[in-house]
């Protein structure tokens, strides 16, 4: 009876001890499973499957004629997840050395580079997991690599942007970096647009990192970028480049700037900075990043100048909005003009006499204009430039524009007036300028200028428009009437003032030269010998149907005139925009 008892107590205490045990094991794979399950399924799925980013097509820029500007094409991307990598090299007795030489031959890369990549580590001093050994790989590298069936090494899809003109337009279209985002030009300002959503394969590996070829991967297609068609008119676009480069040449100049616009719009139609740089090669060798970010420069948005005397037609529709002139008025010009205690002269001190408003522009009188400019006075004049729209920027849709700079309406005293009048005291951009130009050419309305036409997608071959360019800020600053009297006066000086080289029989053509000296902008003042030649054009000047204006920074100063150097550059461009616009002299009317 005693052995029975003392049986039961050890099977009561045997049975006590394995149910703590066994409550023990079940608490322990509870937390294992319900507690810690989430985050050892994660470490579990991180060691078995790998991520890869599916790069999506980056959308095309097209010319408003449907040429390709920019486009993507497909390659590869070859990537290293360096654990594997060594520790493959190391159970295969295979050198190191010799797998960099032979990956350095594939993918044409220097050993250096490779050795440097190779031995990648993180802030702890441990190697990284994945690292990049090279992008834009094309199918026979890709292919290369594949065939010597290294462990570790991953091969996935990759775009490269490519650019069919090279040169052309450059500073327009701008270019990618190496992750495929615009940095500049149009890539950088609709790059939203154009990028698209990266894709993602999510696939099954075995220990040595290879993807199982009987597991289903799982994928997130990426979307593909839009479609953007910018204003750009390709034959003016080639046209203006022409041009560019033979002016530059011609004159040893550092740079031209030209752009040509529909003023009825605000359509862009051709913008060339020259020199410019090679789209697909933008990192130029030997180049500093200082020197290479210049050459990426818009310099037609992004520099500003005196504009000397273009700015006069600003200055004579100030004059006109505000009333203070008529052709009935007269102006007498004896080649200097005492402002305060300072004297201002004509260019070259000429005697015109008496004068009338439209002869002061045709000959492009400084004395006539700093008249001009006490009839219109400070508050009038600085109201007019303001509305349109100088010492700001225009909004154009790309990147790096400046602002200009005109004074204050406080600061401006009478010599500060008088020397605006004809252009010097004021900076302007190209397009800031041309922006209120063409509001002569369209008859009064400030338009913002734009080099976007629409953004469109493909749907089974059929493109479907997703937007169109609609922001005009369109603003009154001057009346039809006083518009289309400043169009005759300008007119006035291409048949017979300084831009008279510009004329073409039959034709009718408005403008204005103007020549500066060029600002200092490190030490202030003006640069010896060095100018900026320009000439603002419109045809036909009843009914303006294209303008354009031509800036040559720095031509040689044994012949730097805007109407030695700028003009016969505008001579060729209307000579070109008559043919390729098909404005020929049967449908040019002579009325206003």
């Amino acid at each position: 009876m005693k052995r029975k008892r003392v049986r039961s107590k050890r099977i009561f205490f045997a049975g006590m001890l394995f149910s703590i045990a066994f409550m023990g094991l079940v608490s322990r794979m509870v937390y294992l499973m319900v507690i810690n399950g989430p985050d050892y399924k994660q470490l579990a799925l991180n060691n078995w499957t790998k991520t890869i980013k599916i790069a999506p097509q980056r959308g095309e820029i097209l010319s408003r004629n449907g040429s390709k500007l920019a486009l993507s094409a497909d390659v590869y991307r070859v990537d290293v997840d360096l654990n594997v990598f060594k520790r493959y090299l190391e159970v295969k007795k295979i050198p190191e050395e010799q797998a960099i030489e032979q990956l350095s031959q594939k993918l044409d890369v220097k050993k250096s580079e490779f050795e440097k990549i190779l031995d990648s580590k993180d802030g702890n001093g441990k190697l990284l997991k994945f690292v990049s050994l090279k992008r834009k790989v094309d199918k026979k590298g890709a292919d290369a690599v594949k065939d010597l069936k290294y462990n570790g090494i991953i091969i996935s899809n990759d775009v490269e942007r490519m650019y069919p003109n090279d040169s052309v337009l450059s500073q327009v279209i701008g270019h990618t970096n190496l992750e495929g985002n615009g940095i500049s030009g149009v890539e950088q300002s609709y790059n939203n647009e154009l990028a698209g959503i990266p894709g993602v394969k999510v696939t099954e590996v075995d220990r040595n990192n290879n993807e199982l070829p009987y597991k289903e991967a799982t994928t997130v297609q990426p979307v593909n970028g839009k479609d953007l068609t910018l204003t750009i008119d390709e034959q003016i676009q080639n046209l203006a480049e022409k041009v560019a480069k033979e002016t530059l040449d011609e004159n040893s100049a550092k740079s031209v700037s030209i752009i040509i616009m529909n003023p009825q719009n605000g359509e862009i139609l051709a913008m060339v900075n020259t020199p410019g740089y090679n789209l697909n090669k933008p990192y130029v060798e030997g180049k500093t990043d200082s020197e290479v970010q210049e050459i990426w420069k818009n310099r037609a948005i992004s520099n500003v100048f005196e504009p000397g005397s273009i700015f006069k037609v600003i200055t004579a529709a100030a004059a006109l909005e505000n009333n203070v002139v008529t052709d009935q008025d007269r102006f007498v010009s004896n080649g200097s003009i005492k402002v305060g205690s300072t004297t201002l002269y004509n260019d070259n001190k000429e005697n015109h006499g008496v004068e009338t408003f439209s002869d002061i522009i045709k000959n492009s009188d400084n004395v006539g204009f700093v008249n001009l400019g006490q009839k219109i006075g400070e508050e009038n004049f600085y109201k007019f430039l303001k509305a349109a729209n100088f010492g700001q920027k225009t909004g154009i849709d790309l990147p790096g524009e400046s602002t200009g700079l005109i004074k204050d309406l406080n600061s401006i005293k009478p010599i500060d007036l008088a020397t605006m009048a004809y252009g010097q005291g004021v900076a302007v951009s190209q397009v800031q300028y041309i922006a209120a130009f063409n509001a002569i050419a369209n008859g009064g309305t400030w338009i913002r200028p734009h080099v976007m036409k629409e953004i469109s997608h493909m749907v089974e071959d059929k493109k479907v428009v997703d937007k169109k360019y609609d922001n005009l800020g369109e603003k009154v600053i001057t009346s039809k009437e006083k518009a289309a009297e400043l169009r005759m006066y300008l007119e006035r000086a291409v048949k017979e003032g300084t831009g008279k080289d510009t004329y073409m029989e039959g034709y009718r053509i408005a403008g204005k030269t103007g020549t500066a000296n060029k600002v200092n902008s490190t030490e202030g003042g003006y640069g010896s010998g060095k100018y900026v030649a320009s000439f603002a054009g419109m045809a036909p000047a009843n009914n303006p149907e294209v303008t354009l204006i031509v800036t040559i920074e720095e031509p040689n100063p044994e012949k730097y005139y805007a109407a030695q150097t700028a003009v016969p550059a505008a001579r060729k461009l209307f000579s070109g925009l008559f043919r390729i616009l098909n404005m020929s002299t049967d449908n040019v009317s002579d009325t206003n």
